[in-house]
């Protein structure tokens, strides 16, 4: 079975799976944090290069106060108790997003996660957190604009590559595939620029009950496909597709 070298994760279903079960909304984020941890663990033992996970989005603030509160307490929790394990298994943390809009205690606990395994060699683990797709494309809009300004570069020289460059974690590949638990068919703002070719797996699980079977029952899903890039390839009967 052929590995993607980029897996990237809607965390989707964890109220959900609290609510079918009469528990409070965070009681889903709290089993959710363990799910996360198994996919990051099993994309790391099966061989992923990269895994990026979709923590928090900067429509998420209009959800309730003490909401959004405990998944901050949450995610930061959830990284100071996990980077010492991360380390050990020689895999890299960054962070994507509007981070410095976070408290000031995560943004202190990511500094300190992208310092510890900054020369680590195995997985790279990219949190999406305060992040949206179109915020991205538009800070990077505002990147190059201000280098247009400075007479930094000509307009006339700005492609693709270079709006690329400007995204938050440039050096993270495109995403091979998508994979979104819990049964709901959309992108959610999630990676616009990135995901332009890449599969998408919808998994009816909620993602608190994901486990390794449904990673690899996704990535199975992705090599039965052919991936054409946009590309014409023709099939026995020499017809186009």
């Amino acid at each position: 079975m052929k590995i993607p070298g980029h897996v990237a994760i809607i965390m989707d279903g964890n109220g959900r799976w609290a609510q079918q079960r009469g528990l409070p909304r965070i009681q889903g984020h709290i089993e959710g944090s363990k799910a996360t941890k198994r996919a990051v663990l099993a994309c790391d033992d099966i061989g992923v290069k990269y895994c990026s996970v979709y923590a928090f989005s900067v429509e998420n603030w209009k959800r309730p106060v003490q909401e959004v509160e405990g998944l901050m307490t949450l995610i930061e929790k959830a990284l100071r108790t996990e980077i010492d394990e991360l380390h050990e298994k020689n895999c890299r943390f960054i962070a994507s997003g509007r981070l410095e809009e976070l408290p000031e205690t995560l943004q202190q606990a990511f500094q300190e996660g992208r310092e510890r395994t900054a020369g680590n060699t195995g997985m790279t683990l990219n949190v999406l957190i305060n992040y949206g797709g179109r915020a991205e494309i538009a800070d990077a809009a505002k990147r190059l604009a201000r280098k247009a300004i400075a007479g930094e570069l000509d307009l006339e020289t700005i492609d693709e590559d270079m709006i690329g460059q400007a995204l938050y974690s440039p050096e993270v590949p495109d995403p091979d595939i998508v994979v979104r638990p819990g049964g709901e068919f959309r992108i959610s703002n999630f990676l616009l620029w990135e995901v332009a070719y890449s599969e998408f797996v919808v998994l009816p699980v909620l993602w608190p009950d994901f486990r390794r079977e449904h990673l690899v029952e996704a990535i199975s899903i992705y090599n039965s496909r052919e991936r054409r890039f946009g590309g014409l390839v023709r099939d026995e009967d020499d017809r186009q597709l």
